[in-house]
């Protein structure tokens, strides 16, 4: 039966888009594969408590009108945190940023607070109804907003504006107009906003009419929840991964949706078919001998957005460098044969590289400010064609992405929109052995600071036994033996004193303790020294 599924998938040696979730006790993994290609990777984990969507009834704990900022408990371990202009919704800037949210472009106005006005309006102890748009990430406490949007299947509801508009991606005339007039028949309390998300374009009224339903009821929950509950608290969570993805991936584009739990089958099948009986036939319960992943050639993918160094199919490569300030994606030649030109060459390789960047940042959920180091182009003609290439690949990012011309430096700056962690750092932890460096001392920067200390333990040891323990890792003592045997014996007859050196396996390769071996007291201690 898998074999036929699979046969039917390929039409005009084409295959068409998939959804394929995985689903295990500890971490749930959804793809969207385009053509067999990964397209879009997504990770949950069941310890982890993501909160992005979330709506909570807070309290202002502090407001800083140097930041324009204020610190909101919302019941998490850190405050939340919020600009004034977040505090308060403006209409026009709330639909810009739903459609920069939801795939279109936008910018927002900033107005500026003078001291003492928001204390006014939001005193210490207050109470606030936020949403977390940015979950938090290193030592920053979640990012939160009062512009508050709960996105449904066809639709995203806005409380407390009565905006009523339709995602910038659907840009036919005669289908905005179609929708326009439906939006006005619809059943929609005068304090409450409405958008038309990218995937309403064709649907009927009365799929948009259920939607609505839907979202009125999640409303009146919420606010009966801000009424009646106590500060800080929980009115409204996202649902789980599966979900969501399905509900803003699933459009008409979408040929099959396959999932290998039957409680998610059920629930996804049912979910959909609240929108569309016709469309829930689309979701498929795997249930075959090898895990789903393996059998759509998805590991093997995934494998790549962990990787420092991506290959391409030139032969070219990426090198991803994910730094606390920024990420620094260098662009190189690799194994690629060339085309006419130096020139044409250099071309192929930096479109292709746009492309595939514009895809990885996608799949490794890269937010922030992202340097392109492409390789050098003479021409502003090229320049600017790698510039619109990567511009246009950026178009299907569901995030916010702001890019800038190829510099003179050859540099392409852009930012990302940052919800939440990327995969990277979500599925590793800093490297205790290197402490997040990637690198450790070599064995020769190890002999000269070890010599350098002990050197300095002698002198202070003139009156003592000069008799010095020396406990290394064994990397360090091979040096050592092999190469600097001649200068501690030199050492040894300056200072007339005796060195042990003894290898521990389980040292740090930069650790390394010197004992007097009279006293038995720790002389120095490279571990105890950093601390």
């Amino acid at each position: 039966m898998l074999e036929n599924i699979k046969k039917k998938l390929i039409e005009g040696g084409r295959k068409k888009k998939e959804i394929v979730i995985n689903i295990e006790p500890l971490e749930t993994r959804v793809v969207v594969l385009n053509q067999g290609k990964l397209d879009n990777f997504h990770i949950e984990r069941a310890e982890e408590n993501r909160i992005v969507g979330s709506i909570f009834k807070g309290k202002i704990q502090n407001l800083e009108d140097g930041l324009q900022a204020a610190f909101v408990d919302i019941g998490m371990k850190k405050n939340a945190f919020i600009h004034y202009w977040d505090m308060i919704p403006e209409d026009a800037a709330r639909l810009e940023e739903q459609e920069g949210r939801h795939g279109g472009g936008g910018s927002r106005r900033r107005r500026k607070f003078s001291p003492g006005e928001m204390t006014k309006k939001f005193p210490i102890g207050s109470e606030i109804i936020v949403q977390v748009t940015k979950d938090a990430i290193g030592t920053k406490g979640p990012r939160v907003s009062a512009n508050l949007s709960v996105p449904g299947r066809y639709l995203v509801m806005m409380p407390g504006t009565g905006l009523k508009g339709i995602s910038k991606k659907i840009g036919d005339t005669k289908e905005r107009a179609r929708l326009k007039k439906i939006l006005a028949r619809l059943p929609i309390p005068g304090d409450i906003g409405i958008i038309v998300r990218t995937a309403g374009s064709g649907t009927r009224k009365t799929s948009f009419a259920r939607d609505a339903r839907t979202l009125i009821e999640i409303w009146n929950e919420i606010d009966q929840g801000f009424r009646e509950k106590k500060a800080p608290c929980s009115l409204y969570n996202e649902p789980n991964l599966a979900e969501r993805v399905v509900r803003d991936y699933l459009t008409e584009d979408i040929d099959r949706v396959y999932v290998d739990n039957r409680d998610a089958y059920e629930m996804i099948r049912k979910m959909i078919a609240r929108y569309s009986r016709r469309s829930r036939n689309w979701v498929q319960l795997y249930a075959g001998e090898e895990p789903v992943f393996d059998y759509f050639d998805v590991e093997k993918q995934i494998e790549s957005v962990f990787r420092r160094k991506v290959w391409m199919k030139s032969g070219a490569y990426l090198v991803f460098d994910e730094t606390e300030a920024l990420v620094a994606i260098d662009v190189n030649t690799g194994r690629h044969k060339g085309g006419k030109s130096a020139e044409e060459s250099i071309l192929s390789v930096n479109t292709e590289a746009a492309d595939e960047v514009a895809r990885q940042l996608r799949l490794r959920n890269i937010g922030g400010l992202v340097i392109v180091d492409f390789i050098d182009m003479r021409t502003k003609r090229d320049q600017n064609a790698v510039y619109k290439t990567m511009r246009d690949a950026l178009r299907s990012d569901r995030a916010r992405t702001n890019v800038l011309p190829i510099s003179q430096l050859g540099l392409l700056e852009m930012t990302r929109q940052r919800f939440e962690e990327s995969v990277y750092t979500t599925a590793y932890v800093e490297c205790d052995y290197c402490a997040g460096r990637g690198r450790v001392k070599s064995a020769l920067t190890m002999s000269v600071e070890l010599q350098r200390r002990l050197s300095a333990a002698l002198r202070k040891d003139r009156k003592g036994s000069h008799s010095m323990k020396i406990t290394v890792n064994p990397g360090v003592l091979d040096r050592l033996r092999r190469e600097d045997e001649e200068t501690l014996i030199a050492m040894e007859k300056k200072f007339q004193g005796h060195l042990t050196f003894v290898s521990d396996p389980h040292l740090h390769m930069e650790d390394f303790t010197i004992t007097n071996e009279q006293t038995g007291k720790v002389v120095y201690s490279s571990s105890e020294n950093d601390k």
